[in-house]
């Protein structure tokens, strides 16, 4: 099966571990002149996947939800660069191995 999404690094993908990830997502200073959010939707046959950035001053974390898994995985960075680097590396890559950006941009609430 080959690797749809090129990422470097490894993802949580266990429960308790993901809960953990997933707070210090959350734990970025959301009054930060340089917070910033990205969400990223994409479509592959019947699939969908959402790749997702938010940047701070104290780093990035990114998180991906890829149908093919069993859980969203979330990354987290010191280098808010170099996870803007990847962020776009992967949907770089995504668009060659055939999935297809149907939204780029702020996260959606509603």
């Amino acid at each position: 099966m080959s690797d749809e999404f090129d990422y470097e690094g490894d993802f949580i993908f266990d429960d308790g571990e993901f809960d953990e990830q997933l707070a210090e997502f959350d734990e970025f200073e959301e009054s930060a002149e340089d917070l910033a959010m990205r969400t990223a939707i994409m479509q592959k046959g019947d699939m969908i996947a959402l790749l997702c950035i938010k940047t701070a001053a104290a780093g990035a974390a990114i998180c991906r939800v890829d149908p093919r898994e069993d859980h969203p995985a979330v990354q987290i960075y010191d280098d808010a660069g170099a996870a803007v680097e990847w962020f776009s590396k992967s949907l770089r890559t995504s668009r060659v191995n055939g999935w297809t950006v149907v939204y780029d941009g702020l996260p959606l609430r509603g």
